[in-house]
């Protein structure tokens, strides 16, 4: 690994702890040479589908991409980023238990919504808005009646 303050890719592994539900571990190491500690984590790498974009692209799954969007909505609002990893984390096991070669950004958005609607109104709403391209206030106002609908 290499020294994230040197370069120097020697370092020993001074802690080890396993993280969340098992699937991270965490790794404490300190530089051989400058002699400075850093975390490093291990995940297992599985294979993901390829999200077919709406204008028929192809790209990698991609979970910052889901966690940035996420962190835009829930910014100010009371949620912890582990929670928010705790989310993307799901919709990768999901992913993975399908089996699927290929999922649609469609599937992928509606299943962030899903999620993000249970956990909080406000950033849903702030997300629904971006992903669903809302045109005008009346699209905006359908959105909320429904939520407020469903409240009931």
């Amino acid at each position: 690994m290499k020294c994230p303050f040197c370069g120097h890719q020697e370092d020993k592994v001074v802690d080890s702890r396993e993280g969340r539900e098992g699937d991270v571990i965490r790794r404490r190491r300190e530089c051989l040479k400058c002699g400075k500690r850093f975390t490093t984590y291990e995940r297992v790498e599985e294979t993901l589908p390829m999200v077919i974009k709406k204008d028929g692209r192809r790209e990698p799954f991609d979970r910052l991409k889901i966690l940035h969007g996420l962190q835009k909505a829930c910014e100010k609002r009371p949620i912890g980023v582990e929670t928010l990893d705790a989310l993307v984390d799901g919709i990768e096991r999901k992913l993975q238990e399908s089996g699927e070669k290929e999922v649609s950004s469609t599937w992928i958005g509606e299943e962030v919504m899903r999620r993000l609607k249970d956990l909080d109104e406000v950033a849903y709403v702030r997300f629904a808005s971006v992903y669903r391209s809302f045109k005008d206030i009346n699209e905006f106002m359908n959105a909320l009646k429904g939520l407020l609908e469903k409240k009931k």
